[in-house]
């Protein structure tokens, strides 16, 4: 089992910056890659950028690219999500994912996802 917990979420202003933590713990393998996921009402779970756990691998949803940067700290067993330039639009839940072996782009078509966060919320304000 891996557990995983997001933080970092909250309230910032169109143009804002914000950075979301998620901490794994258990049974951490180098084959893991991590993801941040967003949903909102309504609406289906969207990938958002995946990053291998080993490596520099890295994965973004079109709608993030040159916004967002996802980065890791395995010493800390933590991944982080870097959300530069915020619209209103990225008002979501995120949630922090893990899939055992596969690929990040495997993550980013939702494939081979075993564990998820309890999530955190992003709000912008326009």
């Amino acid at each position: 089992q891996v557990q995983l917990v997001e933080s970092g979420g909250g309230l910032v202003q169109a143009g804002g910056s914000l950075r979301l933590s998620c901490a794994a713990s258990g049974r951490t393998s180098s084959r893991d890659n991590m993801g941040w996921f967003r949903q909102t009402p309504g609406k289906e779970r969207e990938f958002v950028a995946a990053i291998r756990r080993t490596g520099v691998m890295t994965y973004y949803a079109d709608s993030v690219k040159g916004r967002f940067t996802i980065s890791k700290d395995n010493a800390k067993n933590t991944v982080y999500l870097q959300m530069n330039n915020l619209k209103p639009e990225d008002t979501a839940t995120y949630y922090c994912a893990a899939a055992i072996g596969g690929t990040p782009q495997a993550m980013g078509a939702m494939i081979g996802i075993d564990y998820w966060g309890q999530g955190t919320q992003v709000t912008v304000s326009s």
